[in-house]
């Protein structure tokens, strides 16, 4: 059974993202539970990667650390395990389509969903190439989750007929990372998707202080925050589940 659909069933979703294995597994697992606790909704678990072009210099850096501490696809997948004994929050994968690629899409889909893994996002996956993974997530109820850009004008409807789970939107062009300010009209993106399909519809690149939040989350389903929280983890390391915690209550806070 798809969890995703019931993060978005009291209100605005909360989404946090984090980069698994930053600063380590165990505390990766933590946060989870931390996350949970402050009202994160859903959350997206980051398997590092050796180049993710969709990121900013924040998480750049944490798939960096991860790596260098030894991080796996196959250990994260342990991690995952060991969390949905304690919970069954929605989760999904954020990562990129050759790390799929290399694991097996098959084998690491099927494990994904065993595990409990709800979906799984992957920023380089251009909706054409979009049938090599579409597939086999459907035959193991994994939401392959379809990102929108701001440039994605008249490629929206197309894009949200066959979206899965939710649709992601990125409110700004570039790459991940905190903003001072998000220009784009969001409002008509959204409405655009729903016209197309009854789907919620998130918001992530740049969200990073309450204010931003509560503005996005008067357009759409959910808000997404990653950079501002792996900066917190950087910033602290294996301390910083704590601050992670009261960061995400602030977040969820501003957006009810």
């Amino acid at each position: 059974m798809n969890k995703i659909k019931s993060a978005f069933e009291n209100g605005k979703a909360f989404i946090p993202f984090i980069t698994c294995g930053d600063p380590d597994l165990e505390t990766t697992e933590k946060l989870v539970y931390a996350m949970e606790e402050a009202g994160a909704n859903l959350i997206e678990l980051g398997i590092p990667f050796s180049d993710p072009t969709a990121e900013g210099p924040v998480i750049q850096d944490a798939n960096v650390r991860a790596l260098t501490g030894g991080v796996t696809t196959d250990k994260i997948f342990e991690m995952v395990e060991k969390i949905r004994v304690h919970t069954q929050i929605p989760m999904v994968f954020m990562t990129y389509a050759n790390v799929v690629f290399s694991y097996g899409s098959e084998r690491f889909i099927k494990r994904a969903s065993e595990l409990g893994m709800d979906g799984i996002i992957l920023p380089d996956l251009p909706y054409e190439e979009k049938a090599e993974f579409d597939p086999i997530c459907k035959k193991y109820d994994m939401a392959l989750i379809s990102l929108i850009a701001p440039t994605s004008q008249e490629r929206i409807s197309m894009i949200a007929k066959d979206a899965n789970g939710f649709v992601y939107c990125v409110s700004s062009l570039g790459v991940t990372g905190e903003r001072s300010g998000i220009t784009t009209d969001i409002g008509s993106m959204v409405e655009k998707v729903k016209q197309a399909k009854d789907i919620p519809c998130a918001i992530g690149f740049g969200i990073s202080t309450p204010e931003q939040a509560k503005n996005m989350a008067k357009y759409a389903d959910g808000v997404i925050v990653g950079s501002a929280i792996v900066k917190i983890c950087a910033q602290y390391g294996k301390e910083c589940v704590k601050y992670v915690k009261e960061y995400v209550k602030s977040m969820k806070e501003a957006i009810q």
